[in-house]
């Protein structure tokens, strides 16, 4: 599945710059304001980090911009954990996905632009704390939604963006949704 999905990504690049009427491809990191919302879970935003490659293919107005990067999310679990699931509190948990935005582009005048568009994360690591019982905590797969500004001024890419977790993430209970949301701020360099 992992293999298909970013076989699919890199073909999407490479079938959209042959009709564009521009293309450019870079490097993008920042840092992430992630929380994992659920009555398991505490109610605030831990720093993570993201880096990864973007392009670009765009007209005047409308553009594209599919993104492959590598999210480290921070979170820690609430005092309530151990009573729900039965194992002791788990502090400092991390997640790591591969998250793959494809977003819609609108120019809204030359250096500033508004995105939108889905979201696709491949859980490639967690804490292997959480896996007391035998279980993994977390499914495999995170369907989000995005939104945000980016800013252009020359090669430079400058952006701020809400990802907002629209699949349950729990893989231990039904009685507990899990929902993974970001407030993600970086710097891209397209060459």
């Amino acid at each position: 599945m992992k293999t298909k999905l970013i076989s699919f990504a890199i073909l999407l690049l490479i079938s959209s710059s042959l009709f564009s009427q521009s293309f450019s491809f870079g490097v993008k990191a920042g840092a992430n304001l992630s929380k994992i919302s659920g009555k398991s879970w505490k109610d605030e935003f831990q720093f993570g980090y993201h880096a990864g490659v973007f392009a670009t293919i765009s007209g005047k107005k409308w553009g594209i911009e599919p993104e492959i990067l590598f999210n480290q999310v921070s979170t820690d679990t609430a005092s309530n954990f151990s009573q729900v699931y039965q194992f002791n509190k788990i502090d400092k948990i991390q997640l790591r996905y591969l998250s793959i935005p494809v977003l819609i582009d609108y120019k809204l005048n030359k250096i500033l632009s508004l995105q939108a568009g889905p979201q696709f994360g491949i859980l490639i690591d967690q804490n292997k704390d959480l896996l007391q019982n035998g279980k993994d905590a977390f499914k495999s797969g995170n369907f989000s939604i995005v939104g945000g500004l980016q800013v252009h001024v020359a090669k430079i890419r400058i952006y701020g963006r809400f990802v907002g977790g629209s699949s349950n993430i729990n893989n231990i209970a039904s009685n507990d949704t899990w929902k993974l949301s970001s407030i993600q701020a970086g710097v891209g360099f397209a060459f």
